[in-house]
């Protein structure tokens, strides 16, 4: 943007330059020869040939050019040149026959003497009304056009200063503005690994310090959310596990006392209740530290399916469901982590159970890779079937649990 500014602005500027030099070089070779022409109209005698010359030279220097002065007839009488021509004729040259009839001119014309191209200024000098000679200035155009060039350089020059200044500047400045949001970015970073005693400092501009701020209260809420929430678990598990204690011993003591045949019941109890106090014991941790994350392990599928068909076979005889176990996993395991499996599997248990019709079946299918459970629920609703898919889709992984019904409708859970 500063680059175009500066071509906008330089362009035009450089260009009327240009044409400035050139009408300031015209205005003033033709003031010097209407200056020299007024003072020689009185030192055009043999006497004041010296006076003449050095009139001549001095008008030369100030024009950097060259200055003749010629009789009525175009004879030399000055010469600013060295050596001087006095005495040649110049009555051929264009200019001075203008000039000798009254006239002043200024042309650009090609010399033949010189082999380039000059600007020839004439005028006449009168003296009692009529021409008696005349002042003729000659300059070199490819001197004109290097004052030209050299005006443009020092314009360049000076726009490459200001380009590197303006960049600079903008360097600073964006350094200035970038630090505060860099320095926010690594207080975030710190919050995302888990650091959330980190707070941004409020600085930088207005929009900057507003970030921050919204930042810092976000970082305070999540910080009470997540307390509330260990808070919660914690005390939800630790009153969990004193029941969950004395109702392990209770089975215990009435393993110990009730009739041999009751003992696989009661084994299936107690681990039941071994398992729910495994729950409690990951709700602990899930207190302390927010986040879980089970170690995967090989897992028996047609294991873990006929476990979970003795643990509901009791509530699917409850409803009037008759709930089987189908093994076609040829002893093939998945890595999964057990307890997540096995929480997956009795959801979806405990749903087919709960919808589908009394009299029907729900079968438990494990299988290399997957353990599907087949029931003949009602299904959803037309509108409902998209959402139905979508959501299982995106939000949980595909795994190695899985429940068809009679109408398709597919979830998947790990």
């Amino acid at each position: 943007m500063l680059l175009l500014a500066i071509i906008a602005l330089g362009l035009p500027l450089a260009i009327n330059l240009g044409g400035g030099v050139n009408a300031e070089v015209r205005t003033q070779a033709l003031a010097q020869a209407d200056l020299v022409a007024a003072t020689a109209a009185d030192l055009l005698g043999p006497p004041e040939r010296a006076e003449l010359t050095t009139l001549a030279r001095t008008a030369a220097a100030s024009i950097r050019g060259r200055v003749l002065v010629v009789n009525a007839q175009g004879s030399v009488l000055a010469d600013s040149a060295v050596p001087p021509q006095v005495g040649t004729s110049y009555e051929s040259r264009p200019e001075i026959l203008t000039a000798l009839r009254g006239r002043q001119v200024q042309v650009l014309r090609d010399s033949k003497t010189l082999g380039q191209q000059i600007l020839a200024t004439a005028v006449p000098i009168v003296r009692n009304g009529r021409p008696a000679g005349a002042v003729r200035v000659t300059q070199s155009v490819a001197a004109v056009h290097s004052a030209v060039r050299r005006a443009g350089l020092g314009l360049v020059l000076i726009a490459l200063s200001v380009l590197a200044l303006g960049l600079f500047a903008g360097v600073v400045i964006a350094a200035q503005v970038s630090q505060p949001l860099r320095r926010l970015e690594a207080v975030a970073r710190r919050v995302a690994r888990g650091d959330l005693s980190a707070r941004a400092d409020v600085e930088g501009s207005r929009e900057q310090r507003s970030l921050s701020r919204s930042f810092n209260e976000m970082t305070d809420r999540v910080v009470r959310l997540l307390d509330a929430q260990r808070e919660f678990v914690a005390d939800a598990s630790h009153q969990l596990r004193t029941p969950l204690t004395d109702l392990r011993l209770r089975l215990e003591e009435a393993k110990a006392q009730s009739h041999p045949d009751a003992g696989a019941e009661l084994d299936a109890a107690i681990a039941e209740v071994d398992r729910l106090s495994h729950i409690v014991d990951e709700l602990l941790v899930l207190g302390r530290a927010g986040e879980r994350e089970l170690t995967g392990a090989p897992i028996d599928l047609t294991e873990l399916a006929a476990g979970a068909a003795r643990r509901w076979q009791a509530g699917a005889a409850d409803v009037g469901i008759a709930l089987e176990h189908e093994d076609c996993a040829n002893g093939a395991t998945a890595w999964a982590a057990g307890p997540d499996l096995e929480r997956a599997l009795d959801a979806l248990l405990e749903n087919a159970l709960r919808y589908s019709p009394a009299g029907t079946m729900v079968t438990i299918v494990s299988t290399p890779g997957q353990i599907e459970v087949r029931d003949q629920g009602p299904g959803v609703s037309e509108e409902e079937r998209s959402w139905c898919s979508s959501a299982f889709t995106a939000g949980v992984p595909d795994g190695p649990v899985r429940r068809a019904t009679d109408w398709g409708c597919q979830s998947r859970a790990s």
